[in-house]
């Protein structure tokens, strides 16, 4: 199950006193649930640009937190600094990572745009993806005039009044200034390496493939005059690549020329699509691509989509392993030309996920999950080991799709079978994180044992916490069964369409599969009989025993394939 996770890029306007910056991020990170990965104080600009990551609802509170802060230590009325500003936080953008959209970013930007304006009374101007008309999309715009124009713009009540906390400017706002809480997809900056030391040349590429492109020129292409429209402005030739900023330079620690791109939307320009077709305009100027360099950090899904379209331009199954997709895109792409790429220092989810990493049971060895069981410990027990069953059962069908996607004189059923290669990589994994989630249901049951009941009132959240956990209890091997029912498809199919010399392996997974539905059925039974809401246990033991029941005549049908082909 993906996690949602939440970038926020705050920049505050101090950049010099390291004391004012530490207390900023202190309060952040005292929010709890983020993780904070960067802090880049500018002496010229007087700024500091900061970056954590978490869930939603934890990074919403640290931005509040980091806001708060910021407007009780920064006085805009003694701010200098060489960027443009209007507050003491001066924007904080939201950006989707994992598991959320940018529209509900926007809409968590424009709740915590409410709340800065609400709570702090500082006027909060929403951009980007959470702006309320077009124009106010651009930062730019809202940020016009900067602080200085502040007392004109709160008496204007129409175009440049904040979308919250409008009011004449005071003392209160000329201390705190304004802020821009917006939401943007993730922008990645990327350097393409050459093998040239030409910075002409790099320039060159760059133009080719930049959304702006390059000037028109009468004549000459390289020194013709620069046509101009009707209002004087430069007539421009578009770039190859929207959503995409670039320029050649000379590295002199490297020694090469690169192409440094921004893309500023990977939904729309992937990674890949970029280095594919600066590679093209590379070619096309007798230059070549040797490696990339991702200039800070990196959204898994940028690495993922990169190494699944990889396998199939090599009409490979793309149903492998996340360790594997994500090595292939490393290669593929020369990510470690210059320097090792080392995917859990560069990748956030990565990075969040050592953050908070908890013992799990799937990441024992065959040998310590075997003996945990055995242990004397309750848990994990027959559920844990339902969802291990089931995910083994998923990885036999997946194997068996990944040999025949692979099989000589099968090439063109390579599709075919990664299709089913991946789904079985996705069942696999629902499984896995179900192994954790057994047992972690079980441990709820077990901490309600602690709450006290030495008052009515306490005796009556007890019980209610009880129910509440022993029903989730009850819920959580259900789910084992329904994403275990889910590998019959995929072992059948492999049964039928597979390859023929790995046949038992599907047999084998199907057996797995009614094996892990039915010891999940037991947990659901078990943990339904202590529930005090009996029509609810009713209904979660009846879809029980109708999921048991299909799972043996799914199990039949394919182990009487398995074994005609066998003969």
């Amino acid at each position: 199950m993906e996690k949602r996770i939440v970038e926020c890029v705050p920049n505050f306007s101090e950049g010099r006193d390291q004391a004012v910056i530490h207390e900023i991020t202190s309060a952040i990170e005292a929010s709890g649930g983020v993780k904070l990965l960067d802090v880049d104080p500018g002496e010229a600009t007087n700024r500091t640009v900061v970056t954590f990551v978490g869930d939603p609802e934890s990074v919403v509170e640290a931005a509040f937190r980091g806001v708060k802060r910021a407007a009780e230590l920064i006085d805009m009325r003694k701010h200098k600094g060489a960027h443009p500003r209007m507050g003491a936080t001066d924007v904080c953008p939201l950006i989707p990572i994992a598991g959320i959209t940018l529209e509900e970013c926007a809409e968590l930007a424009r709740r915590l745009a409410r709340r800065i304006a609400d709570e702090l009374s500082i006027p909060t101007y929403c951009y980007e993806a959470a702006a309320s008309n077009e124009q106010r999309r651009n930062l730019a715009f809202c940020r016009k005039g900067e602080y200085e124009a502040l007392p004109e713009k709160m008496a204007d009540t129409e175009g440049g009044a904040p979308d919250y906390g409008v009011r004449s400017f005071d003392e209160g706002i000329a201390r705190t200034g304004a802020t821009a809480v917006g939401a943007r997809d993730f922008l990645i900056a990327v350097n393409f390496n050459l093998n040239t030391t030409s910075t002409r040349r790099a320039n060159a590429i760059a133009f080719d493939v930049r959304e702006k492109g390059r000037p028109v020129r009468e004549g000459n292409p390289i020194t013709g005059k620069i046509l101009k429209d009707a209002d004087g402005n430069n007539i421009m030739r578009p770039g190859t690549l929207k959503a995409t900023k670039a320029i050649g330079w000379f590295i002199e620690e490297y020694g090469i020329a690169q192409v440094s791109m921004n893309i500023t939307n990977i939904g729309i320009t992937p990674l890949h699509v970029a280095f594919d077709e600066v590679c093209r305009k590379a070619d096309a100027r007798g230059v070549r691509v040797t490696g990339t360099e991702i200039v800070g950090l990196v959204p898994k899904r940028a690495l993922i989509d990169a190494g699944k379209y990889f396998l199939r331009k090599q009409h490979r199954s793309v149903g492998i392993s996340e360790e594997e997709i994500i090595r292939l895109a490393v290669k593929s792409m020369g990510l470690d030309d210059l320097k090792e790429f080392n995917p859990r220092e560069k990748v956030i989810e990565y990075m969040l996920e050592d953050a908070h990493r908890e013992s799990r049971l799937i990441d024992l060895t065959c040998k310590g999950f075997a003996e945990e069981t055995a242990s004397e410990s309750p848990a994990p027990g027959g559920g844990s080991i339902s969802a291990y069953m089931g995910a083994l059962g998923a990885a036999l069908g997946t194997m068996v799709a990944n040999l025949s996607s692979h099989k000589a004189g099968w090439d063109d059923r390579w599709e075919e079978f990664s299709d089913v290669a991946e789904e079985g990589q996705q069942v696999m994994g629902e499984l896995l994180h179900l192994v954790d989630e057994d047992t972690a249901a079980f441990n709820r049951i077990m901490a309600v044992f602690a709450m006290p009941k030495s008052t009515p009132e306490e005796k009556a959240a007890r019980a209610a916490a009880l129910e509440a956990a022993t029903l989730y209890a009850t819920q959580v091997p259900l789910r084992t069964m329904e994403a275990s029912m889910r590998v019959f498809p995929l072992t059948e199919a492999m049964a039928r369409e597979g390859n023929p010399n790995s046949v038992s392996d599907a047999g084998v997974g199907a057996l797995a599969a009614r094996s892990a539905v039915l010891g999940a059925c037991l947990n659901v039974k078990i943990n339904a009989a202590g529930l005090k809401d009996r029509a609810t246990a009713d209904e979660l033991t009846a879809r029980a025993d109708e999921l048991a029941r299909r799972a043996c005549e799914e199990e039949s049908r394919i182990l009487e394939i398995v074994n005609q082909k066998i003969g």
